[in-house]
């Protein structure tokens, strides 16, 4: 008799739900999002976010989507429902004017929501699963 791949005991998670997994997940999406390459002469990263910005309308609704997914990460660790709506605010701001031509671009290239969002769910993971937290250099 084989066991039911449908049956709860015998289903398998494809991405972990432990708090350090977590964490350690939406650390890379951060950095490949905010800090994938650095711009000579200024010396200042950006990443995957910025570039998407370039391209009109589908370019923000993709990082709007990146951006969805760090709240859906939050949501599933039990961020509180007034820090869950200053994430969804964040995106909601950084798609809105970063469709804006241009100035959008430059805004996208200034104002990085995806590293305050991942600020809030460090804070929550510090304080509620402190066995995650991380030295930082």
């Amino acid at each position: 008799m084989s066991a039911d791949p449908a049956a709860p005991s015998t289903r398998r998670r494809l991405v972990s739900t432990d708090p350090a997994d977590v964490r350690r997940r939406l650390e890379q999406i951060e950095r490949m999002l905010e800090d994938m390459v650095t711009i000579p002469g200024i010396n200042r990263r950006i990443g995957l976010d910025a570039f998407m910005g370039l391209v009109p309308v589908v370019g923000d609704l993709a990082g709007a989507a990146f951006g969805a997914y760090l709240l859906w990460e939050g949501r599933n660790l039990g961020i509180g429902k007034l820090a869950m709506t200053r994430m969804a605010g964040r995106i909601g701001l950084d798609t809105a004017l970063g469709a804006i031509p241009i100035a959008g671009d430059l805004f996208d290239f200034a104002y990085r929501s995806n590293t305050r969002n991942l600020k809030t769910i460090k804070k929550h993971l510090d304080r509620h699963h402190p066995e995650t937290a991380v030295i930082e250099r």
